[in-house]
């Protein structure tokens, strides 16, 4: 149990978890770069000890293997997975009491502290200006927070019971902030900081924010936790740290004690300016938009205060790490919140939210002979319903029979729905809907369209496991390759727009329908480059799901149309790149060239690179 971040850190190095960088690094892209480089290889955290133009030290990949974060919380997880599970299932208290007294116990432990006087955090006054000004990207904004705690509270209900702790992107410097003075904070639709800047602005009164930093890293996780309904963050940060959240006030605003930085100020209502661009964690930029500026009122360093980071990027990404561990804490919480399901993965390849597969029950009509998707479908709209599982644009449903599933699997999890799908019933289509604010794939910002692929019953088809012949006989597309049994890439002339698009859709559907079935082949990907598709699944995953839009960029051969119902023979998906969609992320090659020096004999990342 570690009473600061600083104390972890030693344990890290003291138990070959971490390695401290000596040399002069700038936060102008060679952390990042630095950091990329270390996690891809699986290294251990990192301590910048001299971070170019600022005075404070930065640690990042602290919890870049799920293996270490279980070692950094080794001493609370049990307690933690405990008490998460009676959330889950208040009557398991009750079948047996006094097994879980201890956990009881934990939980009351966890309760929040108020402390007066000073506190470590408040003892000097800084800038922003001082802070490590990190820029990941050579196309970002400027410098951003990347693992902030930010806190608000209800401006109906104050107090620390009635606040939300949320990981949201905080823009230090660019754009047309007024350094030292503006900052920006950019949060998603129904987030719970949105709640409480909406009834502040129907007060007509600033929302007070407190922006922590650092400090015990549970606190730095239960900022991103998806929690129990009525379990509030700061306990839970106690929970998995071993020992309350301490905090305090000064001038109103909610201090940390145990934080390494904290930054104070007022949202005010209709106050915004353009935030971004930066690179996310779908592998593009997210580009400038309006969000929300924040007054900046105090900004506070505690002594030797450390500037803990991460890099957003296409996954594979330390957030990888994050959503595993995540997962495995909250444990059985989506059944209880859905019935029916057994298992939603949202695939970290294709970025998340783009894509989740999921397994249900399928026990509605046990006596008919034909096996078809029924309690499936209800179970998918329940899903798509839920908190952030609302954002995908693409669910593939399935229900095990005879076999046991694994979502984790993708090419095994896609086959079996590949093989027992009825293309003709089981393609249901959501249009003008919300997505990821990230995602821009869609029609607008937030704005965009859903697809449930529902499959259930005997096997149809044997897929194909060659590319079929008549895929390399059409004029127009080349070099088609196959991806996995029963999806095939093929490469078309670069995307103009959606009217010339439809008609080489429908072109290229005409000239397979043409050529007879391709029953074996029930799904192919038009793309710019076929080679980078299929070179591996999570290109295609990646790919293919961050760049289409279900309404707009599905087709399919001999579509049709039956009582408003779309169906098809085969389903073809537009995932080339649209001139709308944000740019992705490329690495400076001059940035990438300079960190050599960081890994070569006698340097402190010497034998590291992947």
């Amino acid at each position: 149990m570690y009473r600061n971040l600083e104390d972890c850190l030693i344990d890290l190095e003291k138990n070959g978890h971490l390695i401290r960088i000596k040399e002069e690094v700038d936060p102008y892209l060679e952390m990042a770069a630095i950091h990329m480089e270390v996690f891809e290889a699986k290294g251990p955290a990192l301590l910048f000890e001299n971070v170019k133009g600022s005075k404070f030290r930065a640690v990042s990949n602290l919890f870049g293997t799920v293996e270490r974060s279980k070692f950094i919380f080794r001493h609370t997880w049990d307690a933690v997975q405990d008490v998460m599970a009676l959330r889950n299932d208040p009557m398991k208290a009750l079948k047996n009491p006094f097994k879980h007294v201890k956990t009881g116990l934990a939980a009351w432990k966890a309760l929040p502290m108020k402390k007066t006087g000073s506190t470590p955090v408040t003892a000097q006054e800084i800038s922003i200006s001082d802070l490590p000004l990190i820029q990941h990207w050579p196309m970002d904004g400027g410098a951003f927070v990347t693992l902030p705690q930010v806190y608000t509270e209800d401006p109906e209900k104050q107090g620390i019971m009635n606040s939300n702790l949320g990981m949201y992107r905080v823009q230090l410097s660019g754009n047309e902030y007024e350094m030292n003075k503006e900052i920006g904070v950019h949060y998603q639709i129904h987030r719970g900081i949105g709640i409480h800047q909406d009834k502040a602005n129907k007060q007509g009164a600033p929302l007070k924010v407190s922006c922590f930093v650092g400090g015990p890293p549970a606190h730095t996780l239960s900022a991103v936790m998806p929690l129990p309904e009525g379990m509030s963050e700061l306990t839970f940060a106690g929970l998995l740290a071993g020992q309350r959240f301490r905090y305090s006030y000064v001038d109103g605003f909610c201090i940390s004690n145990d934080a390494d930085f904290v930054i104070t100020g007022e949202i005010h209502p209709g106050e915004t300016k353009p935030e971004g661009p930066f690179g996310d964690h779908l592998g593009y930029y997210s580009l400038t938009h309006p969000f929300p500026v924040m007054k900046v009122h105090k900004v506070y360093a505690k002594p030797n205060a450390i500037w803990p980071f991460t890099v957003v990027g296409r996954p594979p990404q330390e957030d990888t790490a994050f959503g595993e561990l995540i997962h495995e804490l909250t444990g059985d919480a989506i059944k209880q919140e859905i019935p029916g399901v057994k298992e939603v993965h949202a695939v970290d390849a294709a970025g998340v939210h783009p894509l989740l597969f999921a397994i249900g029950s399928e026990r509605y009509t046990p006596y008919q002979q034909v096996k078809q998707p029924a309690e499936l479908l209800t179970i998918a709209n329940r899903i798509l319903g839920t908190g952030q599982l609302s954002l995908a644009k693409y669910l593939f449903i399935t229900a095990e029979e005879n076999q046991s599933l694994d979502t984790h699997d993708e090419v095994g999890f896609m086959t079996y729905i590949l093989e027992r799908i009825d293309l003709h019933r089981d393609i249901h289509f959501h249009t003008n809907t919300t997505i990821d604010t990230l995602d821009y794939s869609g029609t607008g910002l937030n704005s965009g369209s859903k697809v449930v692929f529902a499959a259930f019953g005997d096997k149809k088809r044997d897929l194909c496991t060659e590319t079929p012949d008549l895929l390399n006989e059409i004029r127009g597309f080349e070099n088609a390759r196959l991806v996995m049994p029963g999806i095939v890439v093929i490469q078309g002339a670069a995307f103009t727009d959606y009217a010339e698009a439809k008609q080489e859709m429908e072109g290229l559907s005409q000239a397979i329908g043409a050529k007879g079935s391709l029953s074996s082949c029930p799904m192919i990907i038009v793309a710019d480059d076929s080679s980078f598709i299929s070179a591996s699944i999570s290109n295609f995953l990646w790919a293919t799901f961050t760049r289409s839009n279900p309404s707009h960029d599905m087709y399919g051969v001999n579509s049709y149309y039956e009582n408003k119902h779309w169906a098809c023979d085969t389903v073809i998906i537009d995932a080339r790149i649209k001139p709308h969609q944000a740019p992705p992320l490329i690495a400076d090659p001059e940035v990438e060239k300079n960190i050599e020096r960081l890994f070569v004999k006698g340097a402190s990342l010497a034998g590291l690179k992947s």
